[in-house]
């Protein structure tokens, strides 16, 4: 397994024909009995597993490329190729092959007979090879046509293109195409035009290196400028002489890499440029020219990443303030080009090529780029960084957090980066977006690494929230200092949600260190600032960054809120936004609809005890009506508290019996006639009478009473809402504190079938569970020591929650719910 001369890459094509690396190993070539046959194995050099297990089928065109490459087809969509590390390696297993199909070894192309008729095989098989017609000018025309009727038969391609190599025809036909230029014979350019087209068509690797070497080149392009489909000839060759320039940043000494550079540029030329567009049927007959340019680049990075000298003369002169700004510029394309080829290795190579640009200091050369005024210059090096990041984002972690030790913050690396992402002249910010996200995902920590001696995130989040973090919210807060944004252009609001943005991630991801910061700069009050912005997105992203804090439910965050009333703006907005159903209605809707859900106690209390004179006329949705319900049932329960202790002895009890019998018990609880009650008793099952104990039946009479009203009530409220459904949302504000709000709906639905107050709905006469209009009914459980009663009627077309006695009387010593000064009053007043 140590023998190099064997060691493979093993690559596939994809269904974009381009080439994946599979994986690094070392080939071997024998008999394997499951599949029947000699085969080709590869087996991973990392780990030993198999990478590669092929049959060398009799019938499989197997090429070699190059001198270190084998490529076939195992399937009609299915490429592979092996990629040797040294020539010997190749021509051993490429003689293995041709020995199981009984080939000459000295062939670069085994045959393929599948697609071939019986009689077209037996004709092509009797005849020795192809002759073709003598390289002439008056004989152009038989020429194109044995080329074009070759190309339907594999094995007439094959033995045209060895007719082709074996003759040296290709070379005598650019001679002819000299000929027919200085003639002006457009007829045979034509002719050589559709024969060229042919040769690229035969898809063979040994034809290709004919016609890319240095002197034929230039003239195969030549040859396909003069397309018949066309009037007038193309300028490929005037565009590659004297337009296209080859600049040589940093000279260049291996002549071997120059050639290779140039002959690339113009194959990709010939592809992307010049060649038609290949039809449906064509398109895989140019699988060898993908696979000649893409390997073509694998060595040229190879070669610049083994040239020591020119990547050390490279960044020197990248980093040297003597350097004019010209040629920085051209320094700086090349790098970008250069990394933009790397992502055509494969992944361990790829590794290699950035350690190699770290350990040369690109890191920072890229800082002294960006700290420069030319636009393009940090536009290229921008490109480059986010290279570097999507590679390897810790790399670049560990570069800042050691420049910090030496640095002023102005001057860090990742600093400048976000001075560009807010300074980004673009109307559009399209610069800004591109490193906004580089910066998510330096501070995203899910790629952050953890190891026993230290921990990524923790070190790197410390540092950005010291260093880093004043920068990014620079804008913010600088446009926050009034009760309005200072500014609100289009561009600046953009900015401000790429801020706002990146924020709202941190406050997802990063805990405790995001939330010491909003909490010691007050960053939400300064958000919310942001809610009066003429730009509904802007104040979207604003409203999106409390959302995401109120849905981690986490108390230190809600004090903080609680005590600055920072529903102001919200409640604000709300009522601003008036009667309209948009996004920033139903978004506003859904974050106390998520309080409500989730019963976030303490949020409940201060929205309601603050802001609930603002928001009770709202009876298009039932979700305030539910914050106040909830916020009733805290109270209760705080006003006692024996009730919450009994329900944890009443949880226990029930859980040591069968659930049958705790079925039949609140049966018979809730079926029990009060008419058969007597004072100083309640109705029990025999098996709980030994437990009949005023001071344990107290607080369980009153406790399952309340039960039975409550499920009551908030039948009423699931119904009214599910049945009522959204309609012209309207509400009116009361400024009479001793008014009682009518909760009825203002919409036309309010007499719709199954609506409060039509017919057969809760709490309208006839329905089942409610009381009929013309009784009072009256419920009494009286204990030692408790008298609660309740009583109500219910009118057809109001719903009005139910209250008990005790709940009334301490309302009444309660201070009042939106006193003098409060928020709600002071938001009355805007109104």
């Amino acid at each position: 397994m140590t023998d190099t001369r064997r060691r493979v890459k093993v690559y596939t094509l994809n269904e974009d024909r381009q080439w994946d690396d599979r994986g690094t190993g070392h080939v071997s070539s024998g008999y394997v009995e499951r599949l029947k046959g000699m085969s080709l194995l590869v087996r991973a050099e990392s780990d030993g597993s198999l990478l590669l297990e092929s049959k060398i089928n009799p019938n499989t065109a197997y090429q070699k490329q190059q001198d270190t490459l084998i490529v076939w087809s195992e399937a009609e969509n299915y490429d592979l190729a092996l990629s040797f590390q040294e020539k010997a390696g190749c021509d051993e297993i490429w003689e293995k092959i041709c020995q199981v199909q009984g080939k000459d070894p000295s062939v670069d192309i085994t045959q393929d007979l599948v697609d071939e008729s019986e009689e077209e095989r037996f004709d092509d098989m009797s005849s020795p090879g192809l002759e073709l017609p003598s390289c002439e000018l008056s004989r152009l025309e038989e020429i194109a046509e044995l080329v074009a009727s070759s190309l339907p038969s594999p094995l007439r391609r094959e033995k045209l293109a060895l007719a082709l190599e074996n003759e040296g025809y290709i070379k005598k036909l650019l001679e002819l195409f000299h000929v027919c230029e200085d003639l002006e014979n457009i007829e045979g350019l034509h002719h050589l035009y559709e024969i060229i087209k042919g040769i690229f068509l035969l898809n063979r690797t040994a034809l290709f290196e004919v016609m890319f070497s240095e002197e034929c080149i230039m003239d195969v392009i030549g040859c396909l400028e003069y397309d018949p489909a066309l009037s007038q000839p193309r300028k490929h060759r005037e565009f590659l002489t004297k337009t296209a320039k080859f600049k040589e940043v940093i000279p260049i000494s291996d002549p071997e890499l120059k050639q290779k550079i140039h002959q690339t540029y113009r194959v990709q030329y010939i592809q992307d440029m010049v060649l038609p567009t290949p039809s449906v049927f064509e398109e895989n007959m140019l699988s060898t020219l993908h696979s000649f340019i893409f390997f073509n680049k694998v060595e040229i990075v190879g070669m610049l990443q083994e040239d020591e000298k020119f990547l050390t003369d490279l960044f020197a002169q990248l980093t040297d303030e003597a350097t004019d700004e010209e040629k920085r510029q051209e320094l700086v394309n090349f790098l970008k080009e250069f990394c933009a080829f790397s992502q055509t290795l494969q992944p361990q190579n790829r590794d290699a090529f950035f350690k190699t640009l770290s350990n040369m200091g690109i890191l920072p050369a890229l800082e002294v780029i960006l700290g420069m005024d030319d636009t393009q210059v940090r536009s290229a090096a921008t490109d480059i960084f986010s290279y570097l990041v999507e590679y390897n984002p810790s790399m670049v972690r560990e570069f800042v957090m050691q420049e910090a030790q030496q640095n002023d913050d102005d001057i860090l690396l990742i600093n400048l980066i976000i001075e560009h992402m807010i300074c980004d002249t673009d109307p559009e910010l399209g610069g800004a977006v591109q490193l906004m996200g580089l910066l998510r995902t330096l501070v995203d920590p899910e790629n952050m690494l953890a190891t026993s001696n230290k921990t990524e995130k923790t070190e790197f989040l410390g540092f950005f929230y010291k260093h880093c973090m004043h920068v990014l919210t620079a804008p913010l807060l600088a446009n926050t200092t009034e009760d309005k944004p200072s500014k609100d252009d289009f561009q600046t609001a953009q900015l401000l949600a790429l801020v706002l943005e990146l924020l709202t991630f941190c406050v997802e991801h990063h805990t405790y260190h995001i939330k010491n910061y909003i909490i010691n700069k007050d960053i939400l009050r300064r958000v919310l600032v942001l809610m009066a912005s003429k730009h509904a997105f802007l104040a979207l992203c604003a409203l999106r960054f409390k959302r995401k804090i109120i849905g981690l439910k986490d108390e230190f965050y809600n004090r903080y809120i609680m005590k600055s009333f920072l529903f102001e703006p919200v409640v604000k907005a709300f009522l601003n936004n008036g009667s309209r159903y948009n996004l920033m209605n139903s978004a506003i809707i859904e974050m106390f609809e998520f309080i409500r859900v989730e019963d976030i106690k303490s949020l409940t209390a201060h929205v309601i005890e603050n802001y609930w004179k603002a928001l009770e006329d709202v009876d298009y949705v039932q979700t305030f009506k539910g914050l106040k319900l909830r916020f009733e049932q805290q109270r209760e329960r705080q006003d006692n508290p024996k009730l919450d202790s009994m329900r944890s002895i009443l949880r226990n009890h029930r859980y040591r019996r069968d659930a049958r019998t705790l079925e039949d018990e609140e049966e018979m609880w809730f079926n029990a006639d009060e008419d058969d009650m007597e004072d100083g008793e309640a109705v029990v099952s025999p098996s709980d009478k030994a437990k009949n104990d005023d001071d344990i039946m107290d607080p369980i009479s009153k406790f399952m009473e309340r039960k039975k009203l409550k499920e009551s009530e908030e039948k009423e409220v699931l119904l009214k809402t599910n049945l009522s459904g959204r309609q012209s949302p309207s509400f009116k504000l009361s400024l009479s504190s001793g008014t009682k709000t009518n909760l009825t709906s203002q919409s036309p639905a309010t007499n719709l079938p199954g609506s409060p107050g039509s017919p057969g709905s809760p709490g309208s006469p006839g329905s089942p569970g409610s009381v009929p209009k013309n009784t009072s009914q009256t419920a009494a459980i009286t204990t030692k020591n408790l008298s609660c009663s309740s009583s109500y009627s219910k009118p057809s077309n109001t719903w009005a929650p139910f209250s008990l006695q005790n709940e009334v009387k301490n309302a009444e010593s309660a201070p009042s719910e939106c006193e003098v000064g409060s928020p709600a009053n002071e938001l009355l007043k805007h109104q």
